[in-house]
């Protein structure tokens, strides 16, 4: 049950009798109408612009709309309060029932919160798909923890998601990989090596190549790359793609589907979807324009094989094939979100990390231009994540050898820690994680606050349970009880504005907002002895009280099952 869309099927029915009466002229378009929280929740409960909206086509005054709106919905049960503000914004306040009602659901409803808006509808949600050269480092956790958190979230929201991981396997880096590897591999057998610049040095390859080593024994010692490179190109990919799998299983995330990009190369696939495009007249022989910054004696203007890129908007077009005849970087990206499309897929969303900026425009006008517009893409943006230590940037042990690995923020703080940390910011906005305050026991701390309240509620529960007192209708009577219900009545539309924006941070910010409401009311209770939810020698009172709690919980449970995060039993 969405609240605010319940209010907002009366407000509109309110608006249609208006016509009806002739109060208003017919044929008003309502879309824009919408019942919503108060900015100042002392206004009311709800507030909505209807009069503000509707006065300009109607020909009339904001304030005529909003005093006759406020008439007829001030007659309803549900409704004690309907009051014109400013020029015309109409503030309502609800009947305490509507509180109780609201508790009700939620512990008879075991799908409160999920919406249908997806309509099982398939989205292919693509995520980390980072070259598989080395472990997961700190800025593809924060990449994993989002991509993960918006399928769920996705999923909650009535999609049908597919989550992927495109694995980078196509390019000369996998190539450098295999030489490094080649080098422990030499290391296993007891010569000294030298690691020349741009290859991969880091200790992960040391247990590698000694596994290089068992399989082959010295079949390659003393052998040129002809000899070996296939091989080991193939037994490292697989390799650090094994270690990358262990890494994501650490934090929880589980891929439904792993996609090569070495697939795509010959197989005609990249051919056919660059012939989809000629298709479309969109592929031709060109040169571009020197890049900016360039100076023109810098440049050496050369014919390629562009994509119209700009008539599906971008910049400038993107060459898809070199003048030697080789693909770009941006051919095997296209095939690849081509197979997507033909795979039948609705939506897509692609996570990039904060590097792959210019990307975006390139990669949309592709799959825009593939579908002939039917398939949205959207592709969200992961900026890079700083670490510190009791406010210091903080230096941990450095497993790949240039940078902090996804495994080492994991053993530090725990899968749950990491992953509610990494959605306190929007994900376009960096992120400071600081390793002390993440497991501070605090308010400041939101990924406490959260789990402590959930704690708070079981224990409550657990103490009910144990003298056999069941839940009631609840009990609500005290203003910082009806805020926790008014908090509470928020989730399923809160749900539907996050799912429908690409945003899971909207879930942890306002778990963090629903865990302040119930604190407040705890905190009140030590004071107040007829604010405790378990009333001694009052068995009645306490059933009606403890539905309270035992609906936050519900809810709480559901907000971290999206975020991936188990909700914490009990607080030591």
């Amino acid at each position: 049950m969405n609240l605010f869309a319940r209010m907002r099927d009366d407000v509109i029915a309110s608006l249609d009798a208006m016509s009806a009466d002739g109060i208003l002229p017919g044929g008003l378009a309502t879309d824009a109408v919408t019942v919503e929280p108060p900015r100042d929740p002392a206004h009311g409960d709800m507030a909505t612009n209807a009069a503000m909206v509707l006065a300009k086509p109607a020909g009339m005054k904001p304030r005529d709309i909003a005093d006759a709106l406020a008439g007829r919905l001030a007659a309803r049960d549900d409704i004690v309060a309907a009051d014109v503000a400013g020029p015309g914004f109409l503030n309502l306040r609800l009947a305490p029932s509507v509180w109780q009602e609201t508790i009700a659901t939620i512990l008879s409803d075991p799908d409160y919160g999920r919406s249908g808006m997806g309509q099982g509808r398939r989205v292919n949600v693509e995520y980390v798909s980072a070259n598989p050269t080395g472990p997961l480092h700190v800025g593809h956790t924060r990449g994993a923890v989002f991509g993960d958190a918006l399928a769920s979230l996705l999923a909650y929201a009535g999609w049908d998601v597919t989550r992927e991981y495109y694995i980078n396997d196509g390019g000369a880096q996998v190539d450098v990989l295999a030489r490094s590897v080649y080098l422990r591999y030499l290391e296993a057998h007891g010569q000294k090596v030298a690691f020349p610049d741009g290859t991969y040095p880091g200790d992960y390859l040391i247990a590698v190549g000694e596994r290089l080593k068992d399989l082959h024994g010295d079949a390659f010692v003393d052998t040129g790359e002809q000899v070996w490179l296939d091989e080991v190109r193939s037994f490292a990919t697989e390799e650090m793609m094994r270690m990358i799998r262990e890494d994501l299983l650490a934090l929880g995330v589980r891929m439904d589907r792993f996609y090569s990009e070495k697939s795509l190369y010959g197989t005609g696939r990249i051919e056919a979807a660059l012939d989809d495009l000629d298709g479309k007249g969109l592929i031709y022989q060109g040169t571009l324009e020197p890049p900016k910054g360039k100076l023109p004696e810098d440049w050496e203007a050369r014919e390629q094989t562009l994509f119209r890129s700009t008539a599906h908007g971008d910049d400038v077009d993107r060459p898809v094939k070199k003048s030697d005849g080789g693909w770009t970087y941006f051919a095997p990206d296209i095939a690849y979100h081509y197979d997507k499309i033909d795979r039948g897929y609705d939506a897509l969303i692609d996570v990039f990390g904060a590097d792959h900026g210019g990307y975006v425009k390139r990669m949309k006008a592709a799959v825009s231009a593939l579908s002939d517009g039917q398939v949205p893409l959207d592709i969200k943006l992961v900026q890079l994540v700083k670490l510190f230590k009791n406010g210091e940037p903080y230096k941990m042990s450095k497993r790949a050898g240039t940078f902090v690995t996804l495994r080492d923020v994991v053993d530090e703080v725990g899968p749950d820690v990491t992953r509610f940390t990494m959605l306190t910011r929007k994900n376009d906005a960096p992120l400071d994680f600081d390793f002390a305050k993440a497991v501070e026991q605090s308010k400041d701390n939101p990924v406490f606050y959260v789990q402590y309240a959930h704690a708070r509620c079981r224990s409550v529960l657990r103490k009910a349970e144990a003298e056999g007192i069941a839940a009631g209708p609840a009990i609500l009577s005290d203003p910082a009880e009806i805020e926790v219900a008014r908090k509470l009545a928020e989730w399923p539309r809160l749900v539907e504005i996050a799912a429908r924006g690409h945003e899971p941070h909207r879930i942890a910010f306002y778990l963090y907002d629903l865990a302040s409401a119930f604190h407040a009311l705890w905190n009140r209770g030590n004071d107040d002895p007829s604010l405790r939810f378990v009333q001694d020698s009052d068995r009645q009172a306490t059933a009606g009280k403890i539905a309270l709690p035992m609906a936050v919980a519900i809810v709480i449970s559901a907000g971290l099952g999206i975020l991936g995060v188990v909700p914490a039993e009990e607080m030591r």
